[in-house]
């Protein structure tokens, strides 16, 4: 079954979760070096020829799930698990990377030989078997599927910019990510050049990558909201506007589900791996339906107990985790998806969630369809490129002039941090899900239509508000952090937010909301 984490630091509950992490481990635990290398979200150049022996901070594989648009239903929940596999293949050749800067030091081409070679053999007999889960389900083999094999180191040193805005063209349908042309630019400062050694061990390295795990965030990765010019715009490009204007359907229907007051929290993601222990390699807080684990099937979903005060609403709510890296163990220090994956640090309850759902300027909404699932946002998008980043960050007092989307904001006194997410509201009148998880959906166009005969359907916006201590940098440092959880080679970085959604309102629910919004009236 899935690790719900519902308290902290019990004795009882911190045991088993020990016992399981020990298991995992075959009796032994990692130990996290500290990674001194720092990457930046400027990956214009990654697809370059690198020298071997340049830092890297982090691992830079093709996302293959994203590429795979034509899975056979019957082959999709295998398929899932070989995807999830790779991604643990990359965690652990991360991991490595991290462990081995002095081998790195005395041998230019380690990196290649001791990691990438390895990666690359594990990652072709994986994509195999993708292959063959396709083939025996009917489908047609994907073409040139081997060349996703290869995987690359990704340097320290990257090109900077000077805005912190993102740029390049936005591929909305989830398919091909061409990461070549893809801007993520820099608010802050360059702090690379620090290195003063390049110790290894705990606590943050000078020149390092910093981040309590060793593997971020670090000082570059914060701006002060009140130096950043204002762009209130949420979204990157088109991802994430939001569908609701001054005609259409102008109405909303808001439903309150708590802040995960019950700490219901796991490391699973039923969406894009079903039947996989830990498929996330990261927290989550779920509201709303409390039966949501990996093992959970829709009828699981249909008949879970739910946080909402309308009873109608049994839809699943669920993002990564914010930590403050205080220095403090929560309850899953020792565990997958915690301290195992680099993601360490007081979890961090919201202060406020705000779920609404509002409607399209152009035209009437139709109701969702029960078991519909929505990924927004892209949780390897320091990787990917912002094709289907969708990632807004700003604190109480700004959003509404400064919305971030590749920095963690440090806010003023008495202003909060806010993460904000507008999902796809775009649908395709016909599927609950896709193979990718991104084709049966999409955002709406600039002028808030759907394009190629999609349907309107109702805007999930989720705010989440939290208060946490602004972090101190000092000497190029940073103290007091606070990072979203993330798989570990995306170094924690801001752009990797993102928010999952699974509809399970009833029938009566359901219409009342659609009532409510093609009405113009505001419901809860």
């Amino acid at each position: 079954m899935g690790r719900n984490i519902r308290k902290r630091r019990t004795p009882l509950a911190t045991k088993a979760i020990a016992a399981s992490a020990a298991l995992a481990l075959g009796g032994g635990g990692l130990v996290w070096a500290n990674f001194y290398a720092s990457a930046h979200e400027d990956n214009s150049g990654w697809n370059r020829t690198k020298s071997t022996n340049a830092r890297v901070a982090t691992i830079n594989c093709p996302d293959v799930g994203q590429k795979l648009t034509k899975v056979p239903r019957s082959a999709r929940r295998g398929v899932a698990k070989e995807l999830a596999l790779l991604d643990r293949q990359v965690t652990d050749a991360y991991k490595r990377l991290a462990e081995t800067r002095q081998a790195q030091a005395g041998d230019a081409n380690y990196v290649n030989n001791a990691i990438l070679s390895p990666l690359k053999s594990k990652r072709v007999a994986t994509l195999d078997r993708i292959g063959i889960n396709i083939n025996r389900a009917g489908g047609k083999r994907p073409q040139n599927l081997d060349q996703l094999a290869q995987c690359q180191g990704v340097p320290a040193e990257q090109p900077q910019t000077n805005d912190g805005q993102q740029g390049g063209d936005q591929n909305q349908d989830g398919q091909d990510q061409n990461n070549d042309g893809q801007d993520q630019n820099q608010d802050g400062q360059n702090n690379d050049g620090q290195d003063q050694g390049g110790q290894d061990g705990g606590g943050q390295d000078q020149g390092g990558n910093g981040g309590q795990a060793g593997n971020g965030p670090s000082a570059d990765d914060f701006v002060d909201i009140t130096q950043v010019q204002g762009n209130a715009q949420l979204g990157v490009g088109a991802n994430g506007l939001p569908a609701n204007g001054d005609g259409g359907s102008t109405g909303s229907f808001t439903t309150s589900c708590g802040t995960n007051e019950n700490e219901n929290r796991n490391s699973d993601n039923v969406i894009v791996a079903p039947g996989v222990s830990n498929g996330a390699q990261h927290q989550h807080d779920y509201v709303g339906n409390q039966a949501n684990n990996a093992f959970a099937s829709d009828q699981d979903l249909a008949n879970g107990d739910t946080t909402c005060q309308n009873q109608g609403d049994r839809s699943s709510y669920f993002w990564p985790v914010l930590r403050v890296q205080d220095g403090q163990d929560d309850i899953d220090a020792n565990a997958p998806g915690g301290g195992q994956d680099g993601n360490v640090g007081t979890i961090v309850q919201a202060s406020e969630a705000q779920l609404k759902f509002v409607g399209n300027k152009n035209s009437d909404v139709v109701a969702m369809p029960q078991a519909l699932r929505i990924i927004t946002g892209d949780a390897k998008s320091f990787v990917n490129g912002n094709n289907n980043a969708n990632a807004n960050w700003s604190c109480t007092g700004f959003e509404d002039k400064v919305q971030l989307h590749d920095k963690l904001p440090i806010c003023p006194e008495g202003s909060s941090v806010v993460r904000t997410s507008n999902f796809q509201s775009c649908w395709d009148g016909q599927n609950i899900d896709s193979a990718n998880h991104r084709t049966h959906v999409a955002f709406v166009q600039g002028d808030g239509t759907c394009a190629n005969g999609f349907q309107a359907i109702p805007q999930l916006q989720v705010r989440l508000v939290y208060d946490v201590q602004a972090p101190q940098i000092q000497n190029g440092q940073v103290q007091n952090a606070f990072a979203v959880d993330s798989f570990p080679d995306q170094l924690h970085k801001a752009i990797t937010d993102h928010n999952d959604f699974i509809n399970f309102f009833d029938e009566n629910t359901m219409n009342q909301m659609v009532q409510c919004i093609n009405s113009g009236e505001d419901c809860q």
